[in-house]
């Protein structure tokens, strides 16, 4: 059987199948699918739970002695199997298939799966888990989607917000639910229900980081490395959220390339601040910053930007950290 995300609750309320794969391409909806699934099944007797990480080093019999060794009681239990890199192997999916051939009565099998690529999806072990019960697809919103999608959260706490509430959490947690989870559980903490004003979840969402990031701003345009460098230090060990800090920095990798672009074609710098918004204080940096980031090193800023938002979302491998330093020595950098 194979299963919308949406349709999963729905599901679950009617039956209860003794196979379940949850995969997608956000940890959040694959978390919060299996968390579904084991609740149902806890509902249903299934009072035990056994956690299989798969690594380079396990070993598929396991699944065989896991299920085979149940409580002396009689107890039911959950096979908790994490799958991080979507592939089995040949001893996994061999394995698998021969678990669906022979399943326990006793046993709920739930694999879980970050990443599946297509390829896996039509693989043996995947039509032998389907066909022993369900196979759930969740697909993370599309951009334009993801106000809905926080609305929705929202309501689920009593709460709501304006398209322009909704737009500023959305532009600061595109690509990551993780983070758009734990900002709309903040303003659930923060504020009661009910309606929530453009201000609020302006000063819930930035309230613990703007300080740092208004210095990480500050540090990239004056050429200040080591306060920049500092700053991220910080902003990692706070557990700050990766796209919120991408933002903040391509906000002045933005305004330098667009500035030196209309300076370019021989515009006037102050109709430049004033096309692009910038005011106050913020000029004076930013002219402080133009005789060291030209057209091509903001651009390339950019390139880098867009590269570490690709590692953010998990579709490239690195150190989202590191590169953030590396990107800030790009713009604050001699």
């Amino acid at each position: 059987m194979q299963l919308k995300g949406e349709q999963l609750a729905a599901h679950l309320e009617r039956d209860l199948l003794p196979v379940y794969l949850v995969h997608g391409d956000d940890p959040l909806l694959v978390i919060e699918a299996a968390d579904m699934i084991r609740l149902a099944a806890r509902q249903h007797g299934f009072d035990e739970r056994e956690l299989l990480a798969v690594s380079a080093n396990f070993n598929w019999s396991d699944l065989y002695h896991t299920a085979a060794n149940l409580s002396l009681f009689g107890g039911r239990k959950v096979l908790d199997l994490r799958l991080p890199t979507g592939k089995p192997g040949r001893d996994g999916s061999t394995a698998l298939q021969a678990y669906c051939a022979r399943r326990s009565p006793d046993c709920l099998l739930l694999v879980s799966v970050f990443q599946l690529d297509w390829k896996e999806e039509k693989a043996a072990w995947v039509g032998a888990l389907a066909t022993a019960g369900a196979v759930i697809k969740l697909f993370a919103p599309k951009i334009g989607e993801l106000p809905t999608w926080i609305a929705g959260r929202l309501r689920r706490q009593r709460q709501s917000a304006d398209a322009e509430g909704l737009r500023f959490i959305a532009e600061r947690v595109e690509g990551n639910l993780l983070a758009a989870h734990q900002e709309i559980l903040k303003l659930g903490v923060l504020y009661p229900p009910g309606a929530l004003r453009v201000e609020q979840i302006r000063e819930a969402v930035l309230n613990v980081a703007r300080y740092d990031l208004d210095g990480l701003r500050d540090a990239l345009l004056v050429g200040d490395v080591s306060r920049m460098i500092r700053t991220l230090d910080g902003l990692q060990q706070e557990g700050e959220a990766p796209p919120l800090v991408l933002w903040a920095i391509c906000e002045e990798a933005r305004a330098l390339a667009q500035i030196n672009d209309g300076l370019a074609r021989k515009q006037p710098l102050e109709s430049l601040f004033k096309e692009a918004r910038i005011w106050g204080a913020r000029q004076a940096l930013l002219k402080r910053a133009l005789p060291r980031v030209d057209g091509q090193r903001a651009k390339n800023a950019l390139i880098e930007a867009a590269r570490i938002d690709r590692m953010i979302k998990g579709l490239a491998d690195g150190d989202v950290w590191n590169e953030f330093r590396r990107l800030g020595l790009l713009i604050a950098g001699s």
